[in-house]
């Protein structure tokens, strides 16, 4: 692979392609010579941020391969495992063009859409989603799917999250309004919100996976709408809070049946399985409330331990400067803050 520094020759936006990458040594040559063969079409200038998520396999010496062969490829290489969406984020920091263009590293989402998402977003869009025309998954990752989809409904508080996908492109300014974020709990497509209102999305094609298995399995993705529904909303406590009130309620009525009863007969309601049972649901409402508040008061103290998002292990490539922390960024000079390297 011979080195390049030509400048792609289309008229479009100069972009960022951020892929979060993840045991996926087999798709991501491929997966280059996709984007370069549609982003020397499309984009005045582009780079390929690629972001080894600490997967275990050879993806970062392939990584490594391709930024010697082509310096408009940027490798970072986490110092463990986050997850997706926290290596999302640290490629999103690192973005330097006006547009970010995220995809999976799978080849599901096809590098030949990407300027469908382009066009849409021009016109007068901050973020647009190629939702998939049809989703290749299996019958209980597509139900684990919509679950999240419902609970990120409820964290985005848009009808767009319905149509919410890895696939997704976005102007870059959007990122200011996290740029200080650092919990450990990490949702791109809430945080997105916190900058615009300007949704969109569009169908697109989704092909079959080229290698491997996918690696959201349902009981992740189960964990992932949790994490949204108690990192990013306060719905959950909304629930425990309506659950006291209408038991309240039903132990009313309970009493009021109780002493009618005793007025009408003469003796109060016999018999110890009715008793067991009043008792053992309104302490199983009691033990439910508290479950849910210590969720936010264990999400509290994560916070408090000041714990980041991500950890940059090794870079390959332009140098970034890359930190969790946004006051390491603030002390960059600022030639590298104006070229947006931090």
């Amino acid at each position: 692979m011979t080195s390049s520094e030509t400048r792609a020759t289309g008229d479009g936006p100069s972009l960022s392609i951020v892929v979060p990458v993840y045991r996926a040594e087999g798709t991501l040559l491929d997966l280059y010579r996709r984007l370069v063969s549609v982003l020397e079409q499309r984009a005045e200038a582009f780079e390929i941020i690629l972001v080894e998520d600490c997967s275990g396999d050879h993806s970062w010496r392939v990584i490594e391969q391709l930024v010697q062969g082509d310096t408009r490829v940027r490798g970072i290489r986490l110092s463990r495992n986050y997850g997706q969406h926290n290596a999302l984020l640290c490629g999103i920091r690192a973005a330097r063009y006006e547009i970010v263009v995220t995809a999976d590293d799978d080849l599901q989402n096809p590098p030949e859409e990407i300027p469908k998402l382009l066009a849409k977003l021009e016109e007068g869009f901050d973020v647009v989603y190629g939702t998939p025309e049809r989703e290749r998954h299996g019958f209980l990752r597509d139900q684990a799917s919509r679950i999240t989809k419902i609970a990120l409904r409820s964290a985005m508080g848009s009808e767009t999250a319905r149509h919410v996908s890895a696939f997704r492109a976005f102007r870059t300014r959007v990122r200011d309004a996290f740029e200080s974020y650092r919990s450990p709990f990490v949702s791109i497509d809430v945080l997105l919100t916190w900058g615009t209102t300007r949704f969109t999305h569009l169908r697109v094609r989704h092909d079959p996976r080229k290698a491997g298995e996918s690696n959201y399995t349902v009981r992740k993705l189960i964990t992932h709408a949790l994490n949204m529904m108690t990192g990013f909303t306060t719905i959950p406590l909304q629930l425990a809070s309506v659950a006291g009130f209408v038991f309240a309620l039903f132990g009313f009525v309970v009493l009021g049946y109780v002493l009618i009863g005793y007025l009408i007969r003469g003796y109060s309601v016999p018999g110890f399985p009715f008793l067991a049972s009043i008792v053992a649901i309104f302490s199983g409402v009691q033990l439910f409330a508290l479950g849910i508040i210590g969720e936010y008061l264990a999400r509290m103290h994560l916070r408090t331990m000041d714990r980041p998002p991500y950890v940059v292990g090794e870079e390959a490539g332009l140098p970034v400067l890359l930190a969790s922390s946004p006051e390491v960024a603030a002390t960059a000079p600022p030639a590298q803050k104006r070229q947006g390297l931090v």
